[in-house]
């Protein structure tokens, strides 16, 4: 019974997973799709081409022998695959590509088949994952979920789990077995590399087959930032007022209660302001050089971080980790210091129409947005790791306010504010816009050469695969006995 609860629960989670996963980097089944979306992978994931979560725990054979027979579709070397696993991926890719996908469940599971096949020989070659390396993936890809769905207990309840702590063991698990899977896949395609040749007879061959991808419309922005600050006089209110706070915990007010009723942490009102951290956790910097900088019991002096300023106490030391509880008070800033800003930087845009300054220059001189100051303030795409953005993918918001801009114009001065709740005034530039295009080898040929070397990696894997099989032991479920699979899993 506890087994069936288990795989529930598994099978809620992996597609509410997936879901959002997919959101934040790109689902690809199949090679052959030449249009837009397969030239953005290779920016954007290089060659791993089945970036989805895969959540089954298999220590041991003996674990494995508690499943019920009818629920295990194969076993490859230590790693096992469940049915509920192919149905779920099977339901959301079809859901993913609104039907454009059709797949049969023999094929979403050779598909998973391969990367169990690279994730038992990584182990088996000895491939290290690092702790470091899993914990900066989870809180990554937390963070990012916490961006979507706003709050720690949205992210947790969305998963099933009582608290982020439940949740980032899960998650653990899952980074664990990606990581192994694109190291392997590394260190078979370490050497693999084109020469400007095979990327010629590549397009050629693309020529030939009358299948050229198409570019979509890509542009590059930069950005003025102006950040609106409170006043020292109200820096020095809030410092005072935690000091006072902090007295009045040490003659006997319960911490808790100061936090419910004084904290501007969103997520007092779930958690009254009680964390469990590591130092690898996704908190700020300052906070978790507070938070082990004591002993069970203290409490800090206020400190300030990008959220505001805090006080916090250690209320519990659990090895690694630490159970600590903080009370946040943000400066407030007054709608007249807003104005100031926001007309000082509608100066700076009139400037720049009237020619006084350039753009550039004008970022050097006034911006103060770190990441884009010293690059003349072009943004950087998260994804692909390079200027360029594709208009269709972005964010809403952004796109509202610069799609109908042309190269070389400036958007109106709007306000933005961060997770962290600092607020800003921003103008961005078109700095350049290609309209949609079938790719040209002259213009396009760093994409058609990644192209070329993905397609080479892929190869290289295959092959890989294909030698692997037979060294590896491969029990296949009967309900899958008649499936015609690309390589010989089946071992006729």
């Amino acid at each position: 019974m506890l087994l069936k609860i288990k795989n529930l629960k598994f099978t809620k989670m992996l597609k509410k997973y997936i879901t959002l996963l997919i959101l934040f980097t790109v689902f690809i089944l199949n090679a052959q799709d030449n249009k837009l979306d397969t030239i953005k992978v290779q920016d954007k994931v290089k060659f791993d081409t089945l970036k989805v979560l895969e959540k089954v725990k298999l220590d041991t054979l003996k674990t494995q022998a508690r499943v019920k027979l009818d629920g295990v579709a194969t076993v490859i070397g230590k790693n096992i695959v469940l049915d509920s696993e192919i149905a779920a991926y099977k339901l959301e890719l079809e859901q993913q590509s609104e039907g454009k996908i059709d797949i049969t469940d023999c094929e979403m599971l050779e598909q998973i088949m391969n990367r169990k096949l690279l994730s038992h020989h990584a182990v088996v070659d000895s491939i290290v994952v690092t702790e470091p390396e899993i914990n900066s993936q989870v809180e990554r890809k937390i963070a990012y979920f916490l961006q979507q769905l706003g709050s720690e207990e949205k992210v947790y309840q969305y998963y099933g789990f009582n608290d982020m702590a439940d949740l980032r063991k899960e998650f653990i698990e899952v980074e664990k077995e990606a990581l192994l899977i694109q190291k392997m896949q590394q260190k078979l395609t370490d050497d693999v590399d084109v020469t400007p040749e095979e990327v010629r007879s590549y397009y050629k061959s693309l020529e030939k087959e009358n299948n050229i991808p198409e570019i979509g419309a890509e542009i590059e922005l930069a950005q003025i930032v102006l950040h609106v600050k409170p006043s020292e006089a109200e820096k020095k209110r809030v410092i005072d007022r935690l000091k006072e706070i902090k007295k009045e915990v040490e003659d006997g007010h319960s911490f808790k209660m100061k936090a419910i009723l004084y904290s501007n942490d969103p997520g007092v009102v779930d958690n009254s302001g009680l964390y469990t951290i590591t130092r690898e956790s996704g908190f700020v910097k300052e906070f978790k050089e507070a938070a082990f900088s004591l002993n069970e019991g203290e409490m800090s002096e206020p400190f300030k971080s990008d959220f505001g300023y805090h006080i916090l106490t250690v209320e519990k030391i659990k090895g690694k980790q630490r159970d600590v509880r903080h009370l946040l008070m943000q400066p407030e800033i007054t709608d007249e210091q807003q104005q100031q800003v926001k007309d000082t930087i509608a100066k700076i845009k009139k400037d720049i129409l009237t020619l006084k300054l350039t753009f550039e220059e004008a970022v050097k001189k006034y911006s103060e947005d770190k990441e884009t100051k010293s690059n003349n303030g072009l943004l950087i795409n998260p994804i692909s790791s390079d200027t360029k953005f594709d208009l269709t993918r972005m964010d809403p918001a952004l796109y509202a306010r610069i799609s109908i801009l042309k190269e070389g114009e400036i958007s109106e001065i709007f306000y933005d504010e961060t997770r962290e709740g600092e607020k800003m005034y921003k103008t961005i530039l078109m700095k350049s816009k290609t309209t949609a295009h079938i790719a040209d080898l002259s213009k396009d040929y760093v994409k058609i050469q990644n192209l070329a070397l993905q397609k080479k990696r892929e190869e290289t894997i295959a092959k890989w695969t294909k030698e692997k099989i037979g060294d590896t032991y491969i029990k296949i479920n009967k309900d899958y006995k008649n499936c015609e699979f690309k390589n010989n899993w089946k071992k006729k």
